[in-house]
């Protein structure tokens, strides 16, 4: 059952919000993404998020990580860019030139913790960016980047830039003891939905940044008091780095320029949707996290092509001359072709179902 006020997230409002590609654009069109991510320990996490940027449309992806790491994780990453953080010992970022490092780069977004190495430095770094009064750009705070709020007293109040947070449960309920909240009075936000959405829902409002409550049906709630519910329930997104997809998805999705509740919903809806495709051909298990990034274009490229019918008023199996050079230029789903799905087959527009989904 759909919590009281919320609104289920479905194909059709998605499709409205996927980004337009300009024909002419270059990848300075599309958003730059800094991720600060990834630690010896935790390597994969940022090049989890580094590759899901891409996937999810973003022109530009650097990975910052500790000066020491950057040979390591330079040697991994193919498309994205790296940058390395001053230390002031192995793998332990020196806070203050770290931040000058990281304003100086021209970035439209940021995502921030996913992998970071547990420790005062950190706490410290990620209070120095999210504190940052003049830049403007938006950042997606996962992970490391959570716990670390978490130790801070009224941290909300401390933020000065546009977030998106993305909590699963268990980091939800650090950050709600942290604002001297009992978590237990918010129930049971693993499985109660309506329990969910009204935790998520005074959360967003108390801090005023936009909360992702990670989970089946993942709830995203807005400060304005705007709740959406994802309609997805997928056991094989039950393994390590899924978390992460989503941060560097979201991520893209803002440097795109799309306001912070958009792209959190959209995020969320892509990660979905990928995430059906892979246990439709795997099943409940064996579902790995990079698995998932190349879902994410499809699932994008399905959503354009219903944005781009319902613009063109419906037209299916045919095409106007106005409409051939977008087709001749290779754009994808012009006005009136039939996209694929997430699994490469051709879909639907009206259909809105999917593996998994309640």
């Amino acid at each position: 059952m759909l919590p009281e006020g919320a609104v289920l997230l479905d194909d059709d409002a998605m499709a409205a919000l996927v980004p337009e590609r300009a024909a002419r654009g270059h990848k300075g069109s599309f958003g730059t993404v800094l991720v600060v991510a990834g630690s010896l320990d935790y390597a994969g996490a940022g090049l989890l998020v580094s590759r899901a940027a891409g996937r999810a449309g973003a022109g530009l992806v650097t990975l910052a990580v500790p000066e020491s790491l950057q040979p390591l994780f330079a040697a991994k990453v193919v498309e994205a860019t790296t940058m390395g953080l001053p230390e002031d010992d192995v793998e332990e970022v020196d806070p203050e030139p770290a931040l000058a490092r990281i304003l100086d780069h021209e970035h439209d977004a940021l995502v921030v913790g996913p992998g970071l190495r547990p420790g005062l430095a950190t706490v410290e770094l990620v209070r120095a960016i999210v504190g940052v009064t003049d830049d403007p750009n938006p950042a997606v705070l996962d992970a490391e980047a959570l716990r670390a709020l978490a130790t801070l007293d009224r941290w909300w109040a401390g933020v000065a830039r546009r977030c998106v947070l993305t909590p699963h449960p268990g980091e939800f309920a650090r950050l709600r003891s942290g604002s001297g909240h009992d978590p237990k009075a918010d129930g049971d936000i693993s499985t109660d939905d309506a329990a969910r959405a009204r935790a998520a829902g005074a959360a967003a409002s108390e801090w005023q940044q936009v909360v992702v409550l990670k989970g089946a049906r993942t709830v995203i709630a807005d400060p304005d008091g705007s709740i959406a519910v994802a309609p997805f329930e997928n056991p094989a997104l039950a393994s390590g780095g899924t978390g992460d997809v989503l941060s560097g998805t979201i991520g893209a999705l803002l440097a795109q320029g799309l306001a912070a509740p958009a792209a959190a919903r959209l995020g969320v809806y892509l990660h979905g949707l990928a995430g059906d495709a892979v246990r439709e051909r795997l099943g409940d298990a064996g579902l790995l996290a990079s698995d998932l990034p190349d879902q994410l274009a499809m699932a994008r490229r399905r959503l354009a092509g219903i944005r781009d019918r319902a613009k063109a008023g419906g037209r299916l199996g045919f095409r106007s001359r106005a409409d051939a050079p977008a087709a001749a230029s290779g754009a994808p789903d012009a006005p009136g072709s039939v996209p694929a799905g997430p699994d490469g087959d051709p879909a639907d527009g009206d259909r809105a179902d999917g593996g998994g989904r309640a």
